[in-house]
C-alpha cells in the first residue's frame, strides 16, 4: 500500500536531507497521530505542495505531532505546460466533485467561473467561504493522491476575466456539445497554459461562446454523449493526460 502523505512546512522541507529529521505538527500532525495513527517505524510522505516530497520513518509520535527520520527526498520539476480547469459554478456539490477528480488526475490549477447560466452565485461572505471550501477539497485530494504539487485554487472569474485568461493561454479548449473538432485530435503545446473550460448545467451561452472563440478559444467535443458538469472536466483532463504526461 502507498504511504500516507501529509503537508509540511515548506521552509523546513527545503532544508532536510536523508538522515535528518522532519516534523509534522499542527492540524496535519494531529491528523497523522490520532486519525491515521502513525506508529514509530512506519513510513510516510511529507510534501510542501510545491514539488518537494520527503519519505520519512516515524521515530516519535504524540497527540499533536510526528517526528521522523528522512529516508529520501524527491523534487518534482514544475511542468512546462500547465493544465488549467476552468469550472463553471454548479449546484449541489458537482463543481467540487469536478475539482476533486481533476486534482487526483494531475491538474495544475482550478478556476471557478461564474457563468451566465450558473444556478449558484458567489457573492460577499459566501464567495469567500465557497472559495475556501474549494481550496479544502483540493488540499484533501492532493493528499489522497500523494501529489507533491498542490494545484492552485484561483479567485473566481466572470466572462471578462476569463476572456483575458484565454488571450494569454497557449491554447483554450471549450467543451461544447455542438463542436465538431474532437478533443483527442488537438495538438498540445510544449509550454504555456492549456485551459479546459466547462460550462454549468444549462450549458455555455451563445454570447459566452462567441466571446471565448473571439479571444482564441477552440470548441471541442469529447464524444457522442453529454456529460454532467461534474464529470466533463475530469474526462477531458484524462484524455489530455493520456496524450502528454501518462506516456
Amino acid at each position: 500500500m502507498t504511504h500516507q502523505l501529509f503537508l509540511g512546512d515548506a521552509a523546513e522541507l527545503a532544508r532536510v536531507t536523508p538522515g535528518s529529521t522532519v516534523l509534522v505538527a499542527g492540524d496535519e500532525g494531529r491528523h497523522a497521530a490520532t486519525v491515521v495513527r502513525l506508529r514509530p517505524g512506519e513510513r510516510y510522505y511529507v510534501a510542501d505542495g510545491a514539488g518537494r516530497r520527503v519519505l520519512a520513518e516515524a521515530e516519535a509520535v504524540d497527540r499533536t505531532s510526528v517526528r521522523g527520520r528522512v529516508v529520501a527526498v524527491e523534487d518534482e520539476p514544475e511542468p512546462e505546460s500547465r493544465l488549467v480547469l476552468v469550472q463553471a459554478l454548479a449546484k449541489g456539490d458537482r463543481d467540487e466533485q469536478a475539482i476533486e477528480a481533476a486534482t487526483e488526475l494531475g491538474v495544475d490549477e482550478v478556476v471557478p467561473w461564474a457563468a451566465e447560466r450558473s444556478v449558484v452565485v458567489w457573492r460577499g461572505d459566501r464567495a469567500a467561504k465557497s472559495l475556501a471550501k474549494w481550496a479544502a477539497v483540493v488540499t484533501r485530494a492532493t493528499k489522497q493522491s500523494r501529489r507533491s504539487r498542490m494545484p492552485l485554487t484561483s479567485s473566481p472569474v466572470d466572462l471578462t476575466a476569463l476572456v483575458g485568461r484565454v488571450a494569454e493561454a497557449a491554447v483554450c479548449l471549450v467543451l461544447h456539445e455542438d463542436a465538431t473538432e474532437p478533443l483527442a485530435a488537438v495538438d498540445l503545446p510544449l509550454s504555456g497554459d492549456v485551459l479546459v473550460v466547462v460550462g454549468p448545467e444549462g450549458g455555455i451561452s451563445g454570447r459566452e461562446l462567441d466571446a471565448l472563440v473571439a479571444a482564441g478559444a477552440r470548441p471541442v467535443r469529447l464524444g457522442s454523449t453529454i456529460l454532467r458538469s461534474s464529470s466533463a472536466g475530469p474526462a477531458a483532463l484524462a484524455v489530455l493526460m493520456a496524450r502528454s504526461r501518462w506516456l
